[in-house]
């Protein structure tokens, strides 16, 4: 096959096992892509809970350098992933139990809390799981394949989501309480994603590390500071991601709202739309992959960063020009169409470059701590900016929000456009 043309042998296997571990991890994802819109809509959360909702599946990189820590001093990587995978994952079946919806209550609070937990408990796989890709994928694959085939890998992500995407949005149109089928589903998939995933060659560096946790955390954050100190490119790039950051996190929440409450969308409506912008990122991400392996990712983080901007100008541009059509229950939106093909682009080139784009400014052994730092700044930003998003909307409706948004991502721009022409990599 074309995609395995010039790999060596463990290329090869390992990109079999991760376009595997891909495939698994898009049905998962798919079904989950429509949480938050389950949330606001039938199981009636507050905004403010809605908030938490999406921020827990950030705020988590928090304890980033907590996880690298652990990961640093316990060398079999697959017993730890798949324990992580089976505590943090298997909850996801208790929603089987939770009470039938009501059109008009939704369910008791008490079931939002248990709900919000059981996610918070189900993203905190990430901060072990998320770095760990990083190491296996890096040991496995050559520098001048490794954005090409990281990119293949997103591709078949995004195609089996498709397939999730619609039918999880069929089925909840059909029969509000069908989530409680799904989710259960979704626990076991995720739980069997991680087990592929580490089935991949691992190789980890013996380590003796005789340092008290507590010290080790502090002598990560002193290396946190001197990277971001001495590294001047990469300091720029995650500057950029985090004024992008605070217009995508405190924006998004605010979007799901929109969807329901401006435009009285239903679940297959919403699903429709999010399939369109993933069909787009899938015929870009071939481009994408190759073009973040031959450019500097502050040029590729322009693309990106541009592509969000002008989502989130054109869903704003909505509410005030709200032409539409319906086909077969689906309310198809001219100007959202238009949103969401910069959302497609903007899917189609984020996961790869936030994926690996730190990986670019590092020797192949300081992956894992170039990673932490970034996913630990991920963190950072997702403390406040989902519930300042909240906050906005309330306070000054949807096109305030949306602004808002557009003029950080302007900044984050112009920061890439100066970074890459003054600090070459």
């Amino acid at each position: 096959m074309r995609i395995f043309q010039n790999l060596n042998t463990q290329e090869i296997k390992t990109l079999k096992l991760h376009l595997f571990y891909s495939g698994i991890e898009g049905v998962a994802a798919g079904a989950l892509i429509l949480t938050e819109f389950i949330f606001i809509k039938s199981l009636k959360g507050s905004n403010v809970q809605l908030a938490f909702l999406f921020q827990f599946s950030m705020v988590v990189f928090l304890f980033a350098m907590v996880a690298n820590e652990i990961l640093r001093r316990y060398t079999n990587r697959k017993i730890l992933l798949r324990s992580i995978a089976i505590i943090s994952k298997l909850p996801l079946v208790g929603l089987a139990f939770f009470p039938d919806v009501s059109n008009q209550a939704g369910i008791p609070v008490i079931y939002h809390t248990i709900f919000l937990s059981i996610f918070l408990l189900y993203f905190v796989s990430k901060i072990a799981v998320i770095p760990s890709i990083n190491q296996y994928l890096k040991g496995n694959y050559k520098h001048e394949n490794f954005g090409r085939l990281f990119g293949y890998s997103v591709t078949v992500q995004k195609v089996t989501m498709l397939a999730s995407t619609f039918t999880a949005g069929l089925l909840l149109d059909w029969n509000p309480n069908s989530y409680k089928v799904f989710y259960p589903v979704v626990g076991i998939l995720a739980i069997i994603s991680i087990f592929q995933l580490t089935k991949i060659k691992f190789v980890q560096k013996e380590e003796l590390i005789d340092t008290p946790v507590w010290q080790a955390l502090q002598q990560s954050f002193i290396r946190v500071f001197h990277i971001l100190k001495t590294n001047k490119a990469f300091r720029h790039l995650e500057m950029g991601f985090m004024i992008y950051g605070f217009a995508w996190m405190s924006t998004h929440a605010v979007i799901t709202i929109f969807y329901e409450r401006a435009l009285d969308l239903n679940y297959s409506s919403v699903a429709f739309y999010k399939n369109a912008f993933n069909l787009i990122a899938i015929a870009f991400l071939p481009f994408f992959g190759r073009f973040i392996g031959q450019r500097d990712p502050r040029r590729f983080g322009i693309i990106t960063f541009g592509s969000l901007l002008l989502f989130i100008l054109f869903t704003g541009l909505t509410e005030y020009f709200d032409g539409y059509t319906e086909i077969y229950g689906i309310k198809i939106y001219y100007m959202l169409m238009v949103a969401v093909f910069f959302n497609g682009l903007f899917m189609g080139s984020m996961p790869i470059l936030w994926g690996i784009g730190s990986s670019y400014f590092c020797k192949p052994e300081e992956a894992a701590d170039y990673q932490s730092v970034h996913l630990f700044l991920t963190g950072v930003r997702a403390l406040f900016a989902p519930i300042i998003g909240i906050k906005l909307y309330e306070w000054f409706g949807f096109s305030i929000t949306y602004a808002t948004g557009v003029i950080f991502l302007l900044f984050a721009i112009l920061l890439m456009i100066y970074s890459e022409k003054r600090f070459p990599k």
